[in-house]
């Protein structure tokens, strides 16, 4: 293909309909990330210390496997100065991957993030 054909632009409103037919298409893709999940969480700090989050995870993470089966991977994001969220990550038998430099906006900056990851032949500790 000639580089002349191809122009990198915003989306615009126009482009919804082809967006939509692309979204919808049911040929599998680099989009097609049904095999992984993002996990979240947040809690205030007047509960921190007392294992719910820890508690949480455990049972989501032991529930989300069964009630998708097609579910492979689940992927959580935390930033590097969060050291008590990758400990709880770990506690529960999520995996450091690496460093995601500049990777994450949180109050106000971008900043950079650890990646965890759980797999469904994974064992909860």
């Amino acid at each position: 293909m000639e580089p002349s054909r191809i122009s990198l632009r915003r989306f615009q409103l126009s482009d919804v309909d082809d967006f939509l037919k692309w979204a919808n298409d049911d040929n599998p893709g680099p989009g097609d990330d049904k095999c992984r999940a993002h996990l979240g969480y947040a809690v205030s700090a007047e509960y921190w210390g007392q294992g719910i989050t820890t508690g949480a995870l455990k049972m989501a993470v032991s529930n989300v496997f069964k009630e998708f089966p097609g579910l492979v991977r689940l992927e959580a994001f935390v930033l590097v100065e969060n050291q008590v969220s990758q400990k709880v990550l770990e506690k529960v038998g999520f995996l450091k991957e690496g460093l995601l430099r500049k990777y994450g906006f949180c109050k106000g900056e971008i900043r950079d993030m650890i990646v965890y990851s759980f797999l469904s032949t994974d064992m909860i500790k």
